[in-house]
């Protein structure tokens, strides 16, 4: 790049997409195979599943920090979602990721992703989808890591978050996780709109 070249500036992505569908798994992929991609760790108040870690996967915080947060106007985005936990997307690090010229994602709630739209539109939005309703289905009850009313609230939720695939710009079927997450990595290469 020469002296007179503006800095590369790379689109934001943003993924969102039902329950079960992968999203964190997907999102985990990309960060193994492509450690250049920036992508936000959100905090919520739910408690770690197993295996994972705080900073990593989440920040696990109290009712009582999510509050402070929100109160400070620290969040970009937050929801309640399957009715219990709250889940938040930290403003800061978003706020820089695009200028860094790195490829940024964030990995979100589709509520979380309607709210970024109404503050970021210049974003890319993706829709991650399941090949199918019943893989959907056999995925979250798969997982274990839910009570059987989790689970029934959670399928619920997925009804209803697979009617807003309109809502995205681009759509990305997770049959299989490197490629879908390969898919999402091409992507981030296209360079971000200009907003200055």
């Amino acid at each position: 790049m020469s002296e007179i070249d503006p800095p590369r500036r790379s689109r934001l992505i943003v993924l969102a997409g039902p329950t079960a569908v992968g999203k964190g798994t997907v999102a985990a992929e990309v960060r193994r195979h492509h450690p250049e991609v920036w992508i936000s760790v959100s905090v919520t108040t739910r408690k770690p599943r197993p295996g994972e870690e705080n900073g990593v996967h989440y920040w696990f915080v109290s009712d009582e920090e999510f509050d402070a947060l929100a109160e400070r106007g620290d969040l970009l985005e937050s929801a309640v979602v399957h009715g219990v936990n709250r889940y938040g997307t930290p403003r800061g690090p978003v706020d820089l990721a695009p200028a860094s010229g790195h490829p940024a994602m964030l990995e979100i709630d589709l509520q979380g992703a309607r709210q970024v739209r109404e503050t970021m539109p210049e974003a890319l939005f993706v829709f991650l989808k399941p090949p199918s309703r019943e893989e959907l289905e056999r995925r979250l009850v798969g997982r274990g890591t839910e009570t059987a009313s989790e689970r029934a609230r959670r399928l619920e939720t997925a009804r209803v978050e697979l009617a807003a695939e309109s809502e995205f710009d681009v759509t990305v079927v997770n049959h299989e996780v490197h490629a879908a997450a390969e898919e999402l990595v091409a992507l981030m290469m296209v360079d971000a709109p200009d907003l200055s």
